[in-house]
Order: structure tokens, then sequence, then C-alpha cells
């Protein structure tokens, strides 16, 4: 019996999303995982009203993976016109290496190839850079594009370095 499901998440699911983007992301509990940002950044990676704004915004939506009933990942969604924008890919620093975001971000795709989205794009912090090889090993390129990083805007944290996003695509 597969006891592993990729669904929606729904308004009850906000805490502990909460929980679990803040330690993958922020503080001493993201440093087990590879994916922390913590050298970059201080303060929370999201927040409870954050993350209710994203699951009300209509062209959005928030995939969770569960195993077991325990919440190990997530990602955020956002259709923008013929593209899927791809945020926020989240798995717990605990189970980090099981191929979890690989199995979310095949739901993404999915996803954007149901809505009939051209390719996938995502920012992703250029200090980042086993995380941009990552991304590279699924088909995701850098466009040469730069957006900048809210540095004034503590929603987002606290930045310890000037920083900003480089765009990254893929072609479904």
């Amino acid at each position: 019996m597969n006891d592993t499901t990729i669904t929606p998440a729904k308004e009850q699911d906000i805490p502990a999303l909460n929980t679990l983007i803040n330690s993958a992301y922020r503080g001493d509990s993201s440093r087990r995982g590879w994916t922390t940002e913590a050298d970059l950044l201080d303060g929370v990676r999201t927040s409870e009203a954050s993350l209710g704004e994203m699951l009300h915004t209509r062209t959005a939506t928030i995939l969770k993976y569960e195993k077991a009933g325990a919440l190990l990942g997530c990602v955020y969604l956002e259709q923008r016109d013929n593209s899927l924008y791809l945020g926020m890919l989240t798995v717990s620093p605990d189970a980090q290496t099981g191929g979890i975001g690989k199995q979310l971000m095949v739901a993404a795709e999915q996803l954007a190839r149901d809505k009939h989205c051209q390719t996938m794009t995502m920012t992703v912090l250029p200090q980042r850079a086993e995380l941009i090889a990552f991304y590279e090993r699924r088909g995701y390129q850098p466009t040469g594009q730069t957006e900048p990083f809210p540095m004034d805007d503590p929603r987002f944290g606290l930045p310890k370095v000037p920083l900003s996003f480089i765009v990254m695509e893929k072609a479904l």
C-alpha cells in the first residue's frame, strides 16, 4: 500500500506548512539539510499570513507531500500567462536526499501541462550553486534575466548580504 500523497494544501494545513518551510530554509534546523539559506538571510522565510494569501490567490496552489500522514514537503505554484511559476520548493531537512523534491517537481510539471502551460519558471538566489545545479539536472536553464530581492521587506527575511534572483526556465 502506498502511504505517500501529493495533494493541494488547504487552509487547515497552513500552520504545518509554515513550520515546515521555515525549518527547511532558516535557522539551525535548516542546517541539517542542504537547502539552508541561513548564511544569507535571518528572519523567517514565510508566515501563516503569507501562506494564507498564497492559498487564496486564484491562479495559485500549494502542493503538499505527505507520507504516513506526516507533512514532508511542499511547493508553491502560480500560473502566469502561459507559464507556471515554481517557488518555495521545500523538503523537511531530515527527509532531504530521498527524492521528495524530485517528486514534487514532477507533480508541478504535470500540473503545468494540465493547465496547458508552455514553460515552468522560477527564481533562485545565484549564491545557491548547489540548488541551481539541482534544477539544471532537471532541465531548467538560466534565462539571463535577474529580478531584485525585496531587501527591505522582512516578510522575506533579513538579508546578511546584497541579494538578487536569477530566473530559470524549462520548456514543457
